[in-house]
């Protein structure tokens, strides 16, 4: 599930990209089919590195992976091992909200971007965040959920703060919003309930065949219902 837009980064070769709290690697293998680049995968979580780690050994066997190199490692969000001005591209996607110091964690961001470059940041949405929140305490108590939620015009202002100006947004997942209601209704860490277990199976399908239809109707209902914010700026 991609959730930055690629044609908003202008990657061009040789650029140096890094997917900071890659998860399972949805955004490290995009990264990694453009032409030329060096691609880092970091995540905090050492089992995620894992599944990134074989997923792009899989599309490795496929033969469309185009990037100059691929690295792999373990990292704290808050505390980057890499000098200043060290990337050309920075995503950081759906990691904020399960940061307790997030400024710290934006200020690695801005320190290692290179000048002119940029930074792609998607959090959850405010009033979908906050529904889910009103669901189930569960949804953010669980270990590493969600301390906070945003809103746009916040986050937008913290980050150009320090020295970045944003240049686009937009909204993302609409289809997986009622998922994650019904699935905080009845309990998110319940697997019995048909309908939450029907409504994945959807999504799964949807992310395994593209089919035009239900790509059609999450573009329309987006600026409504999207899930996720997505920010887009560049470095001064």
């Amino acid at each position: 599930m991609i959730t930055i837009d690629f044609n908003q980064l202008d990657i061009h070769p040789d650029d140096r990209i890094l997917d900071i709290g890659c998860g399972e690697g949805r955004h490290t293998i995009r990264a990694c089919r453009q032409n030329k680049t060096m691609c880092v995968g970091a995540d905090f979580g050492f089992k995620n590195l894992i599944e990134t780690k074989k997923k792009l050994a899989f599309h490795q066997a496929l033969n469309d992976l185009c990037c100059k190199s691929i690295d792999l490692s373990c990292m704290d969000v808050t505390n980057l091992p890499f000098k200043n001005s060290s990337f050309d591209i920075v995503i950081c996607s759906e990691v904020l909200e399960h940061i307790p110091d997030d400024k710290r964690a934006l200020s690695e961001l801005v320190r290692i971007l290179k000048p002119g470059k940029i930074l792609a940041v998607s959090v959850p949405r405010f009033w979908p965040e906050k529904i889910c929140w009103l669901l189930s305490d569960e949804y953010f108590n669980a270990n590493m959920g969600h301390v906070r939620i945003y809103k746009k015009n916040s986050l937008i202002m913290a980050i150009e703060s320090l020295g970045l100006t944003g240049f686009s947004s937009h909204y993302a997942h609409s289809i997986h919003t009622p998922f994650w209601w019904l699935k905080c209704f009845v309990g998110p860490d319940r697997t019995d309930s048909k309908l939450v277990n029907l409504y994945h199976r959807l999504l799964v399908w949807d992310l395994m065949k593209k089919p035009k239809s239900t790509a059609f109707i999450d573009r329309l209902l987006n600026p409504i219902l999207g899930k996720s914010l997505v920010l887009y700026f560049k470095k001064q």
